[in-house]
């Protein structure tokens, strides 16, 4: 057996699908959620996700051998403060944040003595559902785990949480802090972004109702995202803000590129962005 006992704290989509996994393959003697709202802990109680649960953070992680926080990233500094003096003194931490940055920038002003048994980490995958109720040991099958490991960081820790995403059917990447922050803003936050403002301004024409029952296919595929949970990523946008930033100044760089092209009626240039667009998706999904 992998773990002993392993505390999940925020047991929604993304931690309630990590205990679905890790039972699923026996990997945990003992699965604790912990989390805020009881009813969505007694729910997950329910599902057979975790085996009891405790809505103090510092009560839940005492003699975990594994804690992982999947909280929103604007709560990770007052969660390390929670936790810190309540580990034991070799439990390994890691975290499922979207941004890397600051939650290592929180670890290193929270965690003290704690901070070499601390591996950042990012499960890409996901759904635009959130809660217990969504989640299913399935969801990181075939997707990319990436782990930020610091220098401080334990060998042993990162072996282990290493080997605690490979159990879940996940492929596991080292990456450097600021090299995750930088590609996920292109690939992960930016779409986001775009889905969000997109149906934000849909939403506000006079003839809203009309767009909306008329939308097709493209618009629901598009748009999907855009149902995911709006605290989150209010989080991740102002963790990630210098890294987003630099990639919607270009994205603003090749729209306006491509609104002067429609705009002067120059068919070459619009279909050889069409055309470019449509050979990296095919290859990307092909």
């Amino acid at each position: 057996m992998l773990i002993q006992r392993l505390t999940i704290i925020g047991v929604g989509l993304i931690g309630g699908s990590l205990a679905r996994a890790l039972k699923r393959v026996g990997a945990c003697g003992e699965i604790i959620g912990c989390g805020r709202n009881e009813s969505n802990l007694q729910h997950a109680i329910d599902l057979g996700v975790i085996d009891r649960y405790d809505t103090d953070p510092a009560s839940a992680v005492k003699n975990a051998d594994v804690v992982v926080i999947a909280v929103p990233l604007g709560s990770m500094p007052d969660m390390f403060t929670a936790i810190r003096d309540a580990l034991s003194p070799q439990a390994i931490i890691t975290d499922v944040g979207s941004a890397k940055t600051t939650v290592v920038a929180s670890g290193r002003q929270h965690l003290g003595e704690h901070l070499p048994y601390f591996v950042p980490g990012h499960p890409v995958a996901g759904t635009e559902k959130s809660g217990v109720g969504a989640s299913f040991a399935e969801l990181f099958e075939n997707r990319r785990v990436i782990l930020t490991p610091l220098p401080e960081t334990d060998l042993t820790a990162h072996a282990l949480i290493t080997t605690l995403w490979t159990q879940t059917g996940a492929e596991v990447v080292d990456m450097s802090v600021a090299h995750h922050d930088e590609v996920l803003a292109a690939t992960s936050h930016l779409p986001h972004l775009l889905a969000y403002s997109l149906v934000d301004t849909l939403a506000k024409m006079q003839d809203r109702k009309e767009i909306f029952r008329f939308a097709a296919g493209g618009f629901r595929d598009f748009t999907r995202i855009a149902s995911s949970d709006p605290r989150m990523w209010h989080d991740i946008c102002l963790a990630n803000r210098e890294a987003i930033l630099q990639v919607l100044e270009q994205f603003k760089t090749d729209l306006s590129q491509l609104t002067e092209a429609i705009s002067q009626g120059d068919s070459d240039t619009v279909k050889n962005i069409f055309t470019r667009a449509k050979r990296a998706r095919d290859q990307f999904s092909g």
